[in-house]
């Protein structure tokens, strides 16, 4: 397994947590590190929102997987009710957000992607999209000051909330979640 980050010094934090196997750190820009073609899997967890072309940025992922291997992202929900961010298929010209991508923290999200984008990226980057889940209700992850309810709800009830809103209308579902998976496949 290889770890990467552009910021070099969460290595050392990673450090900290890890437990068994063999992990190798290649901090910096991974499509410098010369990958080609040289793993498995690429699991991109919260960062393709921070990025002004996550169409180019999944291409690029793609050239780091093996033909016939996985990406797997995660990343907030742009279709969430509390989400007030552009959608990356509203922008012709995404250029524009250039000089804010990749900051520090979450406050610089440029683009929430919708459910119904992924299939788009998948197709811009000539990937196969195998699957995408949607998970996390604004109960569960304490949204509009929710967190104070997890204290005192029983676990079996925020559990049970967590279930039956998956069995609401799909436009409903989606916007009462904030968090979207997706397993993309390279032909």
């Amino acid at each position: 397994m290889t770890w990467n980050d552009l910021r070099e010094d969460l290595a050392d934090y990673v450090k900290l947590k890890y437990a068994i196997g063999e992990l190798n750190f290649a901090p910096g820009n991974v499509f410098d590190l010369g990958y080609e073609n040289h793993f498995d899997g690429v699991i991109i967890t919260e960062v393709i929102e921070h990025v002004a072309h996550p169409d180019d940025f999944l291409k690029q992922t793609a050239k780091l997987v093996k033909p016939g291997g996985y990406i797997i992202t995660t990343t907030p929900l742009g279709n969430y009710f509390l989400n007030k961010l552009p959608k990356f298929t509203e922008f012709n010209n995404p250029e524009i957000f250039e000089n804010i991508q990749f900051g520090p923290n979450s406050d610089d999200h440029i683009f929430l992607l919708h459910a119904n984008e992924t299939k788009l990226l998948a197709e811009m980057a000539n990937l196969e999209l195998i699957s995408q889940e949607i998970y996390i209700n604004f109960l569960t992850n304490g949204h509009i000051k929710t967190h104070h309810l997890l204290n005192v709800l029983p676990k079996s009830f925020v559990n049970l909330f967590e279930k039956l809103t998956f069995k609401l209308p799909e436009t409903i579902m989606l916007k009462l979640h904030n968090n979207i998976a997706v397993l993309y496949r390279k032909s």
